[in-house]
C-alpha cells in the first residue's frame, strides 16, 4: 500500500516552521525555506507569492493546531470544562520558549490582513467559550489573564516565573471549578 505523498504546500510549511522555530520569525527567508523544503524557490513562490502569505499560513496552521488540540483533550477530558482545558492547554504553550515577535510588525506592515486569522480565531474562540460557560464574570477574568500571559510570552516580556504561572494556572482553574464569581465592580479612575 503506497504512503499518501504531502503535497508541496504542506512541506513547505512544515519547513517554513522548522526554519522559524530556529532562527526566529523575523529571520525567516525565502531561499532557507525553499532549500529546507526540497522545492524551487519559484515553487514556493507559486504556493505562497510573498513572504507575508507564508508568514500568515503558518500562522493559519498553528491555530489550527490550537484548535484540533482543544478538541482531542475536551474529547478525553469530558468532565472537564472547555474553559479548564484552555486554560490548561495555553499555559503549556506559555511555557515554551518564543523567539521575539517583533516579526509581527513587519508583517503588519506589509499585509494589514495578517492579523485577520488571528482576530477570528480568537473572536470564535471566546465565543465559544462564553456558550459554554456559566459564569461570564469566571470567564473574562481567566480569558484575559490567559491572553494576557500569551501576550508578554509573544513579545518576551515574559514577567512570571515558572512558579508564578503555576500559581496563575492553579488560581485561575479554582475560578473556573468552584463556581460563580461575585460580580465585578466597574473601575473608577481617580483624576
Amino acid at each position: 500500500m503506497k504512503t499518501p505523498r504531502t503535497n508541496s504546500r504542506e512541506k513547505i510549511l512544515t519547513a517554513a516552521a522548522a526554519v522559524a522555530r530556529e532562527n526566529g520569525p523575523g529571520n525567516l527567508s525565502l531561499d532557507a525555506v525553499a532549500n529546507r523544503a526540497g522545492v524551487s524557490k519559484g515553487g514556493l513562490l507559486y504556493n505562497f507569492p510573498t513572504k507575508a502569505k507564508l508568514m500568515q499560513a503558518l500562522v493559519e496552521n498553528y491555530l489550527k493546531e490550537f484548535e484540533h488540540a482543544l478538541e482531542v483533550e475536551s474529547a478525553a477530558n469530558s468532565k472537564e470544562s472547555l474553559l479548564a482545558i484552555y486554560i490548561r492547554l495555553s499555559t503549556r504553550e506559555c511555557e515554551k520558549t518564543h523567539p521575539s515577535a517583533s516579526w509581527i510588525f513587519s508583517a503588519v506592515a506589509e499585509d494589514p490582513d495578517f492579523l485577520a486569522p488571528i482576530k477570528s480565531f480568537r473572536r470564535q474562540l471566546f465565543d465559544r467559550l462564553k456558550a459554554e460557560t456559566p459564569d461570564l464574570n469566571a470567564l473574562l477574568v481567566a480569558y484575559l489573564a490567559i491572553e494576557g500571559m500569551r501576550s508578554l510570552n509573544l513579545f518576551d516580556f515574559d514577567l512570571l516565573s515558572e512558579r508564578e504561572r503555576e500559581m496563575l494556572t492553579s488560581s485561575l482553574l479554582e475560578i473556573v471549578e468552584t463556581g460563580p464569581v461575585p460580580p465585578m465592580r466597574p473601575c473608577r479612575l481617580s483624576k
